[in-house]
């Protein structure tokens, strides 16, 4: 094991501090996961992972051995030093960098009657971690990031997702090639939507299909709801005029789970 790390100026320091950037994380194919349990779900998800640095003032050795990397891996900080690093509370003293994975429509294996959630122009990591948190729970096939306005591997996305982004499939494309998908597979789309649409629960879902999300300001474009095979809408009784995006995926992706008689795992 190598010698304990206690400068912020040490190089492989100063590495990791870079891929809080967007930019430098785009370049260097490379992200940081913090917390044990997401990176062993990482690391079950064939994610290689690089350097761990971990606080021993904050968990044990024998702990962070328990995730199989290889001892030259593993580089134990100061408690100085980690906090400086550490970009949310409650890591659990262990954090590593991983190499990104490219995130293809073709590489997507689904099932013989696959539900699928897809978002357009996703611009809030929160929202979005969220969203895939509800994808594990529902056991989506996979979810479908159009032209995505946040970057999948911000700290954020990981840490709102509790690790979820490791566990479910992921694509990110344009809107345009993911209609394109989805009509090649015979797999029929639903998009929320306020115009000529009907209550979501109204909707039959048991077929191979997919939901579509848009933004909250926004909605979805005119590029989805003019080609859906039906749009949908979760009534509101209140005065608000919408909802959070992720709660809203939720609400729809849990009926149609519904539908297709879900049985929790």
């Amino acid at each position: 094991m190598h010698q304990l790390i206690a400068s912020h100026h040490n190089p492989k320091i100063r590495s990791l501090l870079s891929l809080e950037k967007p930019r430098e994380r785009k370049k260097q194919c490379l992200f940081i996961i913090e917390g044990k349990k997401e990176i062993g779900l990482a690391i079950r998800a064939g994610y290689r992972v690089g350097n761990l640095f971990f606080c021993e003032n904050l968990i044990r050795v024998e702990e962070v051995m328990e995730l199989g990397l290889p001892d030259k891996a593993l580089l134990p900080v100061t408690r100085d030093v980690f906090e400086r690093i550490a970009v949310r509370e409650n890591t659990g003293g262990v954090i590593a960098v991983a190499e990104q994975k490219t995130h293809r429509l073709d590489q997507l294996q689904l099932s013989v009657n696959p539900l699928l959630l897809v978002l357009e122009s996703v611009e809030k990591p929160g929202n979005l971690g969220a969203i895939l948190r509800t994808a594990d729970a529902a056991a989506l096939d996979a979810v479908v990031i159009c032209d995505p306005q946040t970057d999948l591997y911000n700290p954020n996305v990981i840490r709102s997702s509790v690790g979820c982004i490791f566990t479910t499939q992921i694509a990110s494309v344009t809107s345009e090639e993911a209609i394109a998908w989805l009509t090649s597979n015979q797999i029929r789309f639903f998009c929320t939507s306020l115009h000529a649409s009907v209550p979501y629960y109204e909707q039959d879902f048991t077929t191979a299909c997919a939901v579509v999300m848009g933004t909250e300001s926004q909605g979805l474009s005119s590029l989805w709801t003019t080609r859906s095979h039906g749009n949908v809408i979760i009534p509101m009784a209140g005065m608000a005029d919408s909802m959070n995006v992720s709660t809203a995926a939720a609400v729809v992706v849990f009926e149609a789970t519904r539908q297709r008689r879900f049985i929790a795992k």
